[in-house]
C-alpha cells in the first residue's frame, strides 16, 4: 500500500512515535563545515554524487521543544533513543501507531526491516536541529487560506473515493514518489532517500531513488509557458557565488506540495558546504495557499549508496484487479 504524500508530510510533524517515519544517516555531518576539498566543475562546486536527506528531524517543531530552534546533543539523544525504542516495541508486530502510520496495519504490512529510518536528528552549525522548519522561527507551517482549506478537503474527499482508479494518489499509482521525496522540496520520508545527482554545464539531473523520479534541471534558461505544466515543475538554475538557486513554477495541481495550488513557487538553494555535505535550504511561496512564506532547511550527506532499484508494484495485484473488474462491468453493461 503506497501513502499520500499530504499523510507523509503530516506524519513528519507528529510526536517521537512517529517520528521513526524518516530516517537519517548513521553520522550526520556538521552541514557548514567549509573546506577547501570540495570539488569543482566549471568553475562551480561540483554536486554530482550520491547523497541522502534522511532524518528523524521532523518537518515542524514538536511541542516538546517548543521555543528551541537547537537542541544540545544531550537532548538530540534522549529523543533519537525513544524513536529507537518505538521502532523496536513494534518490530515483528501486526499493528502500532508507526504501522498504522505508514498505511499497512495487518496481514501484509511492513515491519521494521522495511523502514530505512536512521538514527540521528540533522546537525547543522554543529548543533542538532528540532525542526526542519527555519521560518517561521516557531519551526510551524504557516496558517492556511480559507481558499486552500476548502480545495483540502475536496482533496480529502477524493482520497476517500474508491469508485474510480484515476482518483487513486499520484503515488500509490506508482506515478510518482510519496511525500514529495523527488520534490520540490525534495522531502526525506520513510526509506528510499537516496539520491544521485549529475552536473554539467548546461543542467543538473537528479534520479530519486523513491520510484526512480528524474528532476532535469535547465540552467541559465527561462521557464516554459504557464500552460505547459508538470508535477515535478518547471526547474531553472543559476549560480550565485557558489551556491546554485533552482526556481521552480509551472506544477500541476496534483503534483503540487503539501496541498499547494497549482501557483506554487519553490526556491531551492544547494550549497556544497564540504567534500560531504550539501546544505539545502528550500522557501516555499504560494499566496493562494499560506498566508507567508516559509523556509526548510537540512543537509543532503554522502553516501556510497547505491541507488537501489525501485519496484513500486512488486506483488501488488489490487489496482490490476480493481481496473479489470471495472471493464468487465463496462463489458456487461453493452450486453
Amino acid at each position: 500500500m503506497r501513502l499520500s504524500y499530504k499523510f507523509l508530510i503530516t506524519a513528519l510533524a507528529v510526536p517521537a512515535a512517529l517520528l521513526v517515519l524518516v530516517a537519517a544517516p548513521a553520522a550526520a555531518q556538521t552541514a557548514k563545515s567549509k573546506s577547501s576539498a570540495v570539488p569543482r566543475i566549471d568553475g562551480h562546486p561540483d554536486l554530482s554524487g550520491i547523497w541522502t536527506n534522511a532524518t528523524l528531524t521532523p518537518m515542524e517543531r514538536p511541542a516538546q521543544f517548543a521555543g528551541k530552534p537547537t537542541l544540545t546533543d544531550a537532548e538530540a539523544a534522549v529523543y533519537e533513543q525513544a524513536a529507537a525504542q518505538d521502532l523496536k516495541a513494534e518490530d515483528g508486530a501486526s499493528d502500532g501507531p508507526i504501522i498504522r502510520a505508514a498505511g499497512s496495519s495487518g496481514t501484509g504490512g511492513y515491519n521494521a526491516l522495511f523502514l530505512d529510518r536512521g538514527t540521528q536528528m540533522d546537525r547543522i552549525d554543529g548543533v542538532k536541529r528540532s525542526s526542519l522548519i527555519v521560518d517561521p522561527p516557531d519551526g510551524k507551517v504557516p496558517p492556511v487560506s480559507d481558499a486552500a482549506k476548502a480545495r483540502r478537503a475536496k482533496e480529502m474527499r477524493n482520497f476517500f473515493n474508491y469508485d474510480d482508479v484515476k482518483n487513486r494518489p499520484l503515488s500509490e499509482r506508482c506515478i510518482i514518489g510519496f511525500g514529495s521525496t523527488a520534490g520540490p522540496p525534495m522531502m526525506p520520508v520513510l526509506y528510499n532517500n537516496t539520491y544521485e545527482f549529475v552536473q554539467t554545464k548546461d543542467s543538473i539531473m537528479i534520479l530519486v531513488e523513491m520510484v526512480h523520479d528524474i528532476r532535469v534541471i535547465k540552467m541559465n534558461g527561462t521557464h516554459a509557458p504557464s500552460n505547459v505544466r508538470t508535477l515535478l515543475g518547471d526547474s531553472i538554475g543559476h549560480w550565485e557565488g557558489d551556491t546554485l538557486v533552482v526556481d521552480t513554477t509551472n506544477f500541476r495541481q496534483e503534483g503540487a506540495f503539501f496541498g499547494a495550488s497549482e501557483n506554487l513557487h519553490v526556491i531551492e538553494r544547494f550549497e556544497r558546504t564540504g567534500p560531504e555535505t550539501i546544505l539545502y535550504k528550500v522557501t516555499i511561496d504560494d499566496p493562494a495557499t499560506y498566508t507567508k512564506q516559509w523556509t526548510m532547511e537540512f543537509p543532503f550527506n554522502a553516501t556510497k549508496g547505491p541507488v537501489y532499484e525501485y519496484a513500486c508494484h512488486e506483488g501488488n495485484y489490487a489496482m490490476n484487479d480493481i481496473m479489470g473488474g471495472a471493464r468487465k462491468m463496462e463489458q456487461e453493461k453493452k450486453k
